[in-house]
């Protein structure tokens, strides 16, 4: 039903869908998961304290709303943000963003009540069908924080090591795509109408081994049968030399060749309206999780491991050298508004424990935390593997371009549901126990 809602959606408006837009679109459906596995795994929990399922339904809905809000509500606020503040494929991907959050709260407090109801209504009353939940087993996180900072650290080391490396051959800290740099745009008819796979299989591989680089994009002209090629900028004698293969390999029609240069799509401005609706956005997340959570160690928290969400995927870029172009907004967009979401689900459970127990020892603290990680534990994975599968499937089936948007985005999402357990509350129990006695 989602699913339908978001497509009616983009055709009612019109809205041009692009790479980051389809971004925006697996974040929200990642989002809408996780709001009916929050519900579910609430329903379970009052079940298992020997409450009716009836009972258990409504209980289970009304605890999982603040954490389904407030996760939401935080990726809204950074959509606003994006849509004030950005330009180009940043508007387009919050544009996007914001429809599917907003469906996805939608269908997951009001259609996914109806379905329950109708459900309990029509005779499927046996709890045995929305299950129990285990007593899970708490596991010393904390005790392993130390672990989890220095992996983290040495990562952000290899990234660091990785961008000297790349500077020190004379190919630059970063594998600028054409998006960014410009390039070479050649044009030739082929007589012929290919497909997208067909280009990527057929003439990309010959352009590639022409030019000694496989950063090039290609796409039909609309209607008709050329083909146009962007690449690196190239010198006289290699255009020459392009040409001549095009004709002599792919039976490209001479005469229709033309080759010019191309600026970057990605101009300074738009890098830097980008960056400024990022760090603004930032900030407003941290202001509305201070203001939620009544705790500024809360938002602190959560920024950090955000903050490590986004240098993981940029070391993904450097160490796989992936080239970056316009999907790496997207992806450190899409990246930020998942992390988030993931640390506040979390940290809800955190808050629930501290009203029932006014901890006063850093021991009292630890458990807190420990079980309160123990408890969200199946909610983070399960959350996880359904948005890692579908992005795996967008590498495995896609072309390119939409691999390397797709390889990050999964760096994101494994450093995202990593940094939630293993960072974020380690990083809060630091802070908050600050100077606290041990017992």
């Amino acid at each position: 039903i989602y699913t339908c809602l978001v497509i009616a959606t983009l055709y009612l408006f019109e809205i041009t869908l692009t790479l980051p837009g389809i971004a925006g679109i697996i974040l929200s459906i990642g989002m809408a998961v996780d709001a009916n596995v929050i519900i579910f795994a609430r329903i379970r929990e009052e079940i298992a304290t020997g409450k009716t399922v009836n009972s258990s339904m409504k209980i289970g809905f009304k605890k999982a709303m603040s954490a389904i809000l407030d996760g939401n509500i935080t990726t809204i606020i950074a959509a606003l943000v994006l849509i004030a503040l950005g330009s180009g494929t940043v508007k387009g991907f919050a544009y996007t963003l914001m429809i599917g959050i907003v469906l996805s709260m939608f269908t997951a407090l009001v259609v996914t009540r109806w379905i329950l109801y109708s459900f309990y209504a029509i005779g499927i009353r046996d709890e045995k069908f929305y299950g129990r939940a285990k007593e899970r087993r708490t596991l010393n996180f904390l005790g392993k924080r130390g672990v989890f900072f220095t992996v983290s650290l040495a990562m952000i080391a290899a990234g660091f090591i990785g961008m000297g490396v790349h500077a020190a051959k004379g190919s630059g800290a970063l594998n600028y795509g054409l998006d960014f740099v410009g390039g070479t745009s050649t044009t030739a008819d082929y007589g012929k109408d290919y497909t997208i796979e067909e280009i990527e299989n057929t003439i990309v591989p010959v352009v590639a081994e022409v030019i000694g680089d496989k950063d090039i994009m290609a796409n039909k002209v609309e209607g008709t049968t050329q083909i146009t090629v962007k690449t690196r900028t190239l010198t006289l004698d290699e255009r020459d030399t392009l040409e001549q293969a095009l004709v002599d390999q792919l039976g490209a029609d001479e005469s229709s060749i033309t080759s010019q240069s191309i600026s970057s799509t990605v101009s300074s401005e738009m890098r830097s309206d980008a960056i400024v609706a990022v760090i603004v956005s930032s900030i407003c997340m941290l202001i509305y999780i201070w203001f939620r959570f009544k705790d500024v160690r809360f938002a602190g928290s959560a920024v950090i491991a955000l903050s490590h969400d986004v240098i993981m995927v940029f070391i993904c870029y450097v160490l796989a050298w992936i080239s970056v172009g316009n999907t790496f907004i997207a992806c450190m967009l899409t990246i930020i508004g998942y992390s988030i979401n993931n640390t506040i689900v979390i940290f809800d459970r955190i808050r629930d424990a501290l009203k029932k127990h006014h901890a006063q020892t850093k021991a009292a603290y630890k458990e807190i935390v420990n079980k309160s990680i123990a408890q969200t534990m199946s909610r983070s994975v399960n959350t996880s593997i359904t948005t890692f599968v579908m992005v795996l499937v967008l590498y495995i089936m896609g072309v390119t371009s939409i691999r390397e948007f797709a390889l990050p985005l999964m760096v994101g999402l494994l450093a995202g549901t990593y940094s939630s357990i293993c960072l974020a509350s380690e990083i809060w129990y630091l802070l908050r126990t600050k100077g606290m006695k041990k017992e």
